[in-house]
């Protein structure tokens, strides 16, 4: 079974470019250590929100932008594998030694974490538009978020939706100034959901938003309640800036 790890950072919007030649060089190794593919997103559709948002997931400033990425990976074992060599690989691999390749952000606020799909349907594009989520979801309720987010998935693909993935928590560290739980002001017995739709381009994406909130088939099965609470899922649009694959 495939394992993606997620990441949400806040980047100096001034250092693009060096954000995308750092992910380059990075991910280049991952691929080369066993990963399938490796995406990194540029925020272009960031709302602030009232409860949570992805500016304060990472404490972004005004001057900086939010980047979405992920790693996906064969299976657990061979993602354990490499970043469990991390420290080694700093030390063997000039790509992974932040001494000679400097991440052009605050590390310190990047959050992180593991994570198990529980729904992957469609295909992967090399030219897409990106929306992602971090979603708290009660953890006796996973069974019920994938039965939402599998019958979502058809009205999604119906509106132009080339790929969505759901994947729930795994090994979701906590941080000292970030992470996934605060992002969404996780509370006790909840797990944490990331999750990435693809679609065609953003303005198939936009024009799919204003359709789908006004279809009677958006709602959950008959009997059952929103497995989540909307008011904490943080959401926004993003753009790729690399994307590299085996």
């Amino acid at each position: 079974m495939s394992y993606i790890d997620g990441f949400v950072i806040a980047v100096p919007t001034g250092k693009q470019q060096q954000f995308i030649a750092h992910a380059n060089t990075v991910d280049s190794a991952f691929i080369d250590h066993g990963a399938t593919r490796v995406v990194e997103c540029w925020g272009a559709d960031v709302p602030k929100g009232q409860t949570t948002d992805f500016q304060g997931a990472v404490a972004a400033q005004d001057d900086e932008t939010v980047a979405f990425s992920w790693i996906e990976w064969p299976d657990k074992a061979t993602r354990d594998g490499v970043m469990g060599r991390m420290a080694e690989l700093a030390k063997t691999d000039e790509r992974c030694d932040p001494a000679k390749n400097p991440m052009p952000f605050d590390g310190k606020r990047m959050i992180y974490g593991g994570f198990e799909p529980i729904v992957e349907q469609g295909e992967a594009a090399t030219d897409s538009y990106v929306q992602g989520f971090v979603i708290p979801v009660p953890t006796g309720r996973r069974e019920d978020y994938r039965q939402v987010a599998e019958e979502a998935w058809v009205l999604f693909k119906e509106y132009g939706a080339l790929r969505v993935v759901e994947a729930w928590g795994d090994d979701v560290p906590d941080g000292k100034l970030t992470d996934f739980r605060r992002a969404v002001k996780a509370e006790p017995g909840e797990n944490i959901v990331f999750s990435f739709m693809e679609w065609p381009s953003r303005e198939v994406c936009d024009a799919a938003q204003e359709k789908i909130m006004k279809d009677d088939r958006m709602k959950p099965p008959e009997g059952m309640d929103w497995p989540f609470d909307g008011k904490r899922m943080i959401f926004a649009g993003f753009t790729p800036v690399v994307t590299l694959e085996q």
